[in-house]
């Protein structure tokens, strides 16, 4: 194959349109969403239930477990990075999606099994599993477009709706569960909230494998790897790599994992300029833009992966869930709140988009990017007020700021990360979109370690304090809001090294 073949886009078939978006979209939509729902599901009882189960419920195992869970995210992540290049060069998009949901799947399972060791085995199951299917599934989202589509942007904005509606309803019927339904405490159900997420996954994957017609050849492997034998070797590596980071995350530490990370991204960042170099100096700087702005996606997620660890903390011991007729608001339920609000800004956020762009005034990829960060900061903002000025004499703040944190987060986020998804479709060398996209999920992934480690911060040795929660959130109001201005601030620089990507 020569070179000018290996660098043309691959031609876009002529799908039929829905709602003005090409079919598949929404046949990917779905996919995302019971994939989601089954991540989400059990993400947000994980440090609850670390912390019941084997540390006895003692507050002094939330550092511990806001560790694991950053290590874990990070991880979920990083392998996305692998993923990306199995399906770039080994096996195609579609069977890297299908092999991944049946990992993902029995590592679902396999986290209900009350046993440290097999439950730590069942996070690296999934965390495998999830590297095949993520960052490709969001590819494949691009390749619908063809280049120069101004719909893209929409297109994933609409995809990321997908993923937030399957979180949405996911921590709601599995709180329920695990509470409601079984009537004990939720921590003694935690294996049905597993179960539930589990079967989420096995339903994703069946969509996917009936839907996957819709696609014709996009994603389909090219003939040089269209050989069934790769997906047993691929099958094989994963049955090596599920032990690895077993010992990653049980054994490596955050801190090391941070400088494995680092290494990792470094290489990957390595690899796309040196792809780049095989076309030019304006793919050159593309991929420099996309690296610069990958550093301020770790920013982002430090301090906005603090849902599942310190503000999962936060609202089981300082936030007053108590509610009219003595009910109690659910600690699950706290995790329904961004999603739910990205369902209801996602679609106002694209009329915008839609909008500014008919009167040429859109902000730039950089600039949505530091309204993202911005965002994010006044969330911390609404904490940092509420811990200073209204606890209670029962030490506990009101339930509302916490609820409106996640509400600007989500405005921030929206800003950002669907953003981010697209501008890797755009920016990323033609022949490594996956890989492009597998180094966007490594800097999610060494920001979620990063909230690992400020998390345990924040809880300190024996538990989260108003004081520590104060002078955490404090520090993370800053960082953003120095972050989002010199975003603001550089962003000419970076539009330039875009050459007309918006």
């Amino acid at each position: 194959m020569s070179q000018a073949t290996d660098t043309t886009p691959r031609a876009v078939p002529d799908y039929p349109q829905l709602l003005g978006h090409p079919r598949p979209l929404w046949m990917l939509f779905m996919a995302e969403f019971w994939e989601r729902f089954a991540f989400y599901g059990m993400r947000w009882a994980l440090t609850l239930y670390i912390v019941a189960q084997f540390f006895n419920g003692d507050s002094a195992g939330q550092a511990s477990a806001s560790r694991t869970y950053g290590a874990y995210l990070a991880l979920v992540y990083a392998t996305a990075v692998f993923g990306g290049y199995v399906a770039d060069k080994i096996i195609g998009y579609q069977r890297s999606i299908l092999l991944g949901a049946v990992v993902m799947a029995a590592g679902l399972f396999m986290v209900m099994v009350p046993n440290q060791q097999i439950f730590m085995l069942g996070l690296a199951t999934i965390i495998v599993g999830n590297g095949l299917f993520k960052p490709n599934i969001s590819s494949m989202v691009g390749q619908l477009y063809a280049p120069g589509d101004s719909r893209r942007d929409r297109g994933f904005t609409l995809f990321y709706m997908g993923i937030n509606a399957g979180a949405l309803i996911a921590p709601v019927l599995t709180s329920m569960l695990a509470t409601k339904v079984f009537g004990t405490p939720g921590h003694q159900n935690y294996h049905v909230v597993f179960a539930a997420s589990g079967v989420g996954m096995l339903i994703s994957l069946v969509w996917f494998w009936f839907g996957r017609r819709q696609l014709g050849r996009v994603g389909m492997p090219a003939p040089e790897i269209a050989n069934p034998m790769r997906v047993v070797y691929v099958a094989l590596g994963v049955l090596v790599a599920i032990p690895l980071v077993y010992l990653l995350m049980a054994k490596a530490g955050a801190v090391v994992l941070q400088w494995l990370l680092t290494a990792l991204f470094l290489g990957v960042g390595v690899m796309l300029v040196v792809e780049a170099i095989r076309t030019g100096r304006v793919q050159i700087q593309r991929v420099i833009a996309m690296l610069i702005i990958f550093t301020f996606n770790v920013l982002f997620w430090m301090f906005f992966e603090q849902a599942g660890s310190s503000f999962n903390f936060l609202a089981q011991h300082i936030v007053d869930r108590q509610m009219f007729g003595g009910w109690e608001f659910p600690i699950g339920w706290f995790q329904s709140v961004n999603p739910v609000a990205i369902v209801l800004l996602a679609p106002l956020v694209t009329l915008v988009w839609a909008w500014l762009d008919k009167r040429r005034i859109e902000p730039s990829i950089p600039r949505k990017f530091g309204l993202g960060l911005i965002g994010n900061a006044l969330g911390f903002a609404v904490l940092m007020y509420a811990l200073s000025s209204l606890v209670g004499d029962n030490g506990m703040i009101p339930l509302w700021p916490l609820v409106l944190c996640y509400v600007l987060q989500t405005a921030g986020e929206l800003c950002l990360s669907p953003i981010g998804l697209s501008m890797v479709t755009k920016l990323a060398p033609v022949r490594l979109v996956g890989l492009g996209m597998g180094g966007w999920f490594l800097s999610t992934a060494i920001g979620n370690n990063l909230a690992g480690l400020f998390a345990g911060h924040v809880s300190g040795e024996s538990g989260m304090t108003v004081d520590s929660a104060l002078s955490g959130y404090t520090m993370g109001f800053w960082i953003l809001l120095g972050g989002g201005i010199l975003l603001f601030l550089i962003a000419p620089l970076i539009n330039k090294l875009m050459h007309g990507i918006r």
